[in-house]
């Protein structure tokens, strides 16, 4: 950083001139770019700004006017300052007009009471002046290698601000054009007090170009964005004030540095998931692993636009019935396309929401439904909404993707308890998801309407049910392994028919004779008789224990 005239006042050099600011005390802190001396009186006219002029004033005009004029035109041109000399022209004071001058323009007036010689003084300047633009070249070259790194890395949103936070040593945040917040890092400060009300704080905040200071509040903020089309503003939050006049923010280059990283990075990840979405599923991991607080989870929710506090809370888990297995590539823009989908039906339907994928097959939604909001009929809306945009974007399709299945958990109160309602509903998505063809057509599912399968399927992982299936069907499942059979199969088409002999023949396109034989086979190998209810009963629920287990 280029020294101030302050800075250059404090020098040994400069203290020998016994060295006394009669004019323009409250603008010190002016940077020193260059030290020029001359007795011109129109001096100003070789000046570029940002120089420290030394004179003896052996030159300088003897009319009120002319020096009133001489003052006006070093203010004007940038100059940081003026230092007098005594003993040539003026010996005990300056000219009162010339201090008037000064003091209206806001320019330091500095009387140097004892002779100095210039030349040590530019010496001794134009050495600081020199190691500062050397130490601004050294970190201009290590921000560029760090942020080089970054993007040739693809660096996360959230780990470009994390680095600008720390060669900033202060709070940075990335927010989008509707000022919500996609990433942050509090550099040590108390997240609370950073982002509470952060839209309308953000919104009194408009400092003028592309990159611009806000004195009132402190805060230095850049556009992000490329090839003409700008999607947020990263903003680095310093103390308030205005910065010394004709001084560049010291963090602006670094600022804009990260900010090109960030639109250089959405360019090249673009046909991955957009960074609203990206925010919304950490935001829900966070939620369902423990990794953020209640605290953390509500106040960053705020900030995204989607408040939860004082709101019934709905879990919602959407999943896709399977048909044939894509590539990887091929799922996870099928994947993207389909929370956006999400996304866009929620928005549609004027409903807040936390949207974000939970895993490689499946999003995840918290709904923030207010007082006034029916959820019956807010769930089926965005059901409708979501099953008419899939309809749509398939119409060009070859063949038709699945029909989404919608699982919703039960609505809660608090924050506290939003982990709850969306682990319950990727329980009954799961369960839901291997439904039998032909089930429920109603707008979404819930844990009374997957009833058995549903409760098997939570259960899948209980060694007691595992051992169950293997009682009631290990030996028939045996059967088939060794002899390539299907009375596995059989005997599940006899169940499904309600145990109607003629129509389960039908169903399998078997003589009844035939189908009659096998399950003969059935009876003896399991070594039950499949004309008691009950023996039919506990191989259903078997058969049904058997899909929960192996899916």
């Amino acid at each position: 950083m280029l020294p101030t005239v302050a800075r250059v006042l404090d020098l040994d050099v400069m203290r020998r001139g016994l060295p006394d600011v009669v004019a323009g005390a409250d603008h010190l802190e002016r940077p020193v770019r260059w030290v020029h001396v001359s007795e011109l009186p129109d001096v100003a006219g070789v000046l570029q700004g940002g120089e420290l002029v030394l004179t003896t004033g052996i030159a300088l005009p003897e009319q009120r006017e002319g020096l009133a004029r001489y003052v006006h035109e070093l203010a004007d041109v940038g100059a940081a300052g003026l230092v007098v000399e005594f003993g040539r022209r003026y010996f005990d004071s300056l000219p009162r007009a010339l201090v008037n001058a000064a003091e209206q323009r806001g320019l330091p007036l500095i009387a140097l009471r004892r002779e100095l010689r210039f030349v040590a003084v530019t010496e001794a300047v134009h050495a600081l002046v020199v190691n500062a633009q050397l130490e601004q070249l050294r970190t201009s070259e290590a921000v560029h290698q760090v942020f080089n790194e970054l993007a040739v890395e693809g660096a996360e949103p959230a780990e470009v601000v994390r680095q600008v936070a720390q060669l900033a040593g202060a709070p940075v945040v990335l927010e989008n054009l509707a000022h919500q917040v996609l990433a942050h890092e509090s550099a040590g400060r108390p997240e609370a007090e950073l982002l509470e009300g952060w839209e309308a704080r953000s919104r009194g905040v408009r400092p003028p170009g592309r990159t611009g200071h806000d004195p009132r509040s402190g805060w230095l903020v850049t556009a992000v964005g490329a090839r003409g089309q700008d999607w947020g503003r990263l903003v680095l939050i310093g103390g308030p004030g205005a910065l010394p006049e004709g001084t560049a923010h010291p963090h602006a280059m670094m600022l804009e540095r990260g900010a090109a990283t960030l639109a250089l990075n959405r360019l090249v990840v673009r046909d991955r998931e957009s960074l609203e979405r990206q925010t919304h599923r950490t935001l829900l991991s966070g939620i369902l692993t423990h990794a953020l607080t209640v605290s953390e989870v509500a106040l960053r929710a705020q900030a995204l636009g989607v408040p939860l506090e004082g709101r019934r809370l709905v879990g919602v888990v959407l999943r896709q019935r399977r048909g044939a297995v894509p590539a990887a590539l091929e799922a996870q823009a099928r994947l993207r396309d389909f929370t956006e989908l999400a996304a866009t039906a929620i928005r549609g339907c004027r409903l807040s929401a936390l949207v974000g994928a939970l895993d490689d097959e499946g999003v995840g939604m918290l709904i923030a439904l207010g007082s006034q909001q029916d959820e019956h009929a807010a769930l089926e809306a965005f059901a409708a909404a979501l099953r008419k945009l899939v309809a749509d974007g398939a119409r060009d399709a070859a063949a038709p993707p699945p029909e989404p299945v919608v699982a919703v958990g039960s609505s809660v109160g608090s924050v506290r308890d939003a982990r709850r309602t969306l682990l319950e509903a990727t329980q009954v998505a799961d369960a839901a998801l291997h439904d039998a063809p032909g089930g429920r057509a109603a707008a979404y599912y819930r844990l009374p309407d997957v009833r058995l399968r549903g409760l098997l399927h939570l259960l899948r992982d209980d060694e007691r049910l595992q051992t169950y299936v293997e009682r009631e069907l290990g030996p028939l499942l045996a059967y088939d392994a060794e002899h390539g059979g299907q009375l596995v199969r059989m005997l599940r088409i006899y169940l499904e028919q309600g145990r109607n002999k003629s129509a389960a023949a039908d169903a399998a396109h078997l003589s009844r004779p035939s189908f009659y034989d096998r399950l003969h086979k059935v009876e003896r190998i399991l070594g039950v008789d499949l004309d008691q209810v009950e023996s039919c009963l506990s191989l259903h629920v078997a058969l049904l224990a058997l899909d929960a287990v192996r899916r």
